[in-house]
């Protein structure tokens, strides 16, 4: 018996496209970014800040409320259009993406964006962080969850081991961990940059609960959250097979797309694939 009925997945599918929508806009007016990382991003984001997590966006600091932390920090403008659509600022702000006096950086930022965790962007680097988070709630008798999304190139860094040994040590079992794994960064594939493979492997041995989804799913994504509050005495990461530019035929795929702006016309045919979403 599934968990989630068909209007809740098509609900969310569309504000998947929504995310998309804004991203694409976003980045042309700023004529800078990094779009693949956007979109492949964006059902992960969708599914965790208008289902999967509790927040408030008019109590930002409510102490029960589950935190995110975009260790991916590139992919900004997914996480932004989500905080917007939530309510923690005007949409209008949106536009102003890299901006001279933006509360809108390239790279999220905790003290110039409302509803932000964490300041992020150094790859590598979020793991430890949402670590943190995570142990601080379990300290204070906290019921909150900590979700995390990595990219699957940072995963080269050896930080990131390090932090997911340390939560496999203190069993951070309210820690779920997203792993974008599109196969693409800025340098080409992953696997002739630096092979991850086999990467369920490799979180298996370091004490993960591991599961592996499509992460254009949603219905895939929801069960896997699910599961993951479910799983009792360790962390869990889902290695979500994704598409670099999911959403935009000419981007999906794309390692060119990877931190490059779209132009005037590809943008047009970005905004035409994607519809009228607002």
């Amino acid at each position: 018996m599934t968990l989630y009925d068909d209007q809740t997945i098509q609900e969310l599918e569309a504000k998947a496209k929504l995310i998309r929508y804004h991203a694409i806009k976003m980045i042309y007016a700023a004529k800078s970014g990094h779009p693949g990382g956007s979109l492949s991003a964006a059902d992960m984001i969708a599914a965790l800040f208008f289902k999967v997590m509790k927040h408030d966006a008019q109590n930002p600091q409510w102490e029960e409320r589950d935190k995110f932390v975009l260790s991916k920090g590139h992919a900004a403008p997914s996480y932004y259009a989500a905080l917007a659509e939530c309510g923690y600022f005007p949409k209008e702000e949106l536009i102003t993406l890299r901006k001279v006096d933006s509360n809108l950086q390239g790279h999220p930022c905790r003290q110039k964006t409302r509803g932000v965790e964490v300041s992020t962007g150094s790859l590598g680097q979020g793991l430890s962080m949402a670590n943190g988070l995570a142990l601080a709630a379990k300290l204070d008798r906290n019921n909150s969850r900590v979700y995390c999304i990595c990219g699957d190139g940072e995963l080269q860094e050896g930080q990131n081991w390090e932090a997911a040994m340390l939560a496999a040590q203190y069993k951070l079992d309210n820690l779920t961990v997203f792993v974008d794994r599109n196969k693409l960064q800025i340098d080409g594939p992953t696997e002739q940059v630096m092979s991850l493979e086999p990467l369920a492997d490799k979180w298996l041995a370091f004490g993960w609960n591991v599961l592996e989804i499509n992460g254009h799913d949603m219905r895939q994504i929801l069960e896997a959250c699910n599961s993951a509050k479910e799983t009792i005495g360790k962390p869990t990461v889902i290695i979500a097979n994704t598409i670099k530019g999911k959403g935009v035929s000419f981007m999906e795929g794309a390692i060119g797309f990877h931190g490059k702006a779209p132009n005037e016309d590809e943008y047009k045919i970005a905004l035409k694939e994607l519809g009228d979403c607002e």
